[in-house]
C-alpha cells in the first residue's frame, strides 16, 4: 500500500481538503492509500517514509527523493482533474 504526505501551511485546513479529494478519487478507482497530513515545515523530517508528496504551497525544502506533486489546483478546481490523475499515476507506479 502506497503512503501518501500531504501538507500545507498549517497541516489542517487545505491538507484536510486536498486528503479528502485525494482519497475519495483513489478509492473510486480501486486504489487503497494511506495518507497523512502535515505542516509543510515538517515536510523534511516525515518525508522519507512516504511514497508521494502533496503540497498546497511552496514548498523548497528537501524532499529525499521523494515524488511531488503540487496540488494547489484540487483547491482552486483549474485543473483539478489532470492532479488528480497524476496522483492515480505516482500510486500506480
Amino acid at each position: 500500500m502506497k503512503k501518501i504526505l500531504v501538507a500545507c501551511g498549517n497541516g489542517i485546513a487545505t491538507s484536510t481538503v486536498v486528503a479528502a479529494k485525494i482519497r475519495e478519487f483513489l478509492e473510486e478507482h480501486g486504489e487503497q492509500t494511506t495518507i497523512t497530513q502535515c505542516k509543510l515545515m515538517e515536510v523534511p523530517s516525515k518525508v522519507a517514509d512516504y511514497d508521494l508528496l502533496v503540497t498546497t504551497g511552496q514548498f523548497g525544502g528537501d524532499a529525499h527523493g521523494v515524488a511531488q506533486i503540487k496540488a494547489m489546483p484540487i483547491l482552486t478546481g483549474i485543473g483539478a482533474d489532470q492532479v488528480l490523475e497524476d496522483v492515480l499515476k505516482a500510486v500506480k507506479s
